[in-house]
């Protein structure tokens, strides 16, 4: 295996990567629905209001969804938008207590995100 240096952030942040030789010929032990699953979940982090709300929840048992919308600087509508993708995504759930709606993180998503991208050691 050989390694190479990609900067997919910001110039001078460029980390090493393994990347296959030709001799090997890579497989996927991931099915199609699996696969389907997974991007799934990924799109639903392809954003920063998205990837802020994930943040706020992994470092809180739960959040009010009232708590949102000034943290991620976005307006209630919008935040509520974010977070019904989040939820489609089945990467948050919500428990509605009164007019409030209070999220938390499915921890066994985000293992399953983890689980299929390990590298196998």
């Amino acid at each position: 295996m050989t390694t190479t240096a990609i900067s997919p952030i910001a110039p001078g942040s460029a980390r090493t990567l393994p990347v296959l030789n030709d001799c090997c010929t890579p497989s996927s032990t991931m099915s199609d629905d699996d696969a389907s699953l997974l991007a799934g979940m990924f799109k639903a982090l392809a954003d920063p209001a998205r990837v802020k709300i994930l943040s706020m929840l992994l470092n809180a048992d739960e959040v009010c969804a009232c708590d949102f919308s000034a943290s991620i600087g976005k307006t209630a509508a919008t935040t509520s938008h974010h977070l019904k993708l989040l939820r489609d995504a089945g990467l948050i759930t919500g428990d509605r207590r009164g007019t409030w709606i209070y999220y938390r993180v499915i921890p066994e998503r985000l293992v399953a995100i983890r689980d299929a991208l390990s590298l196998g050691r």
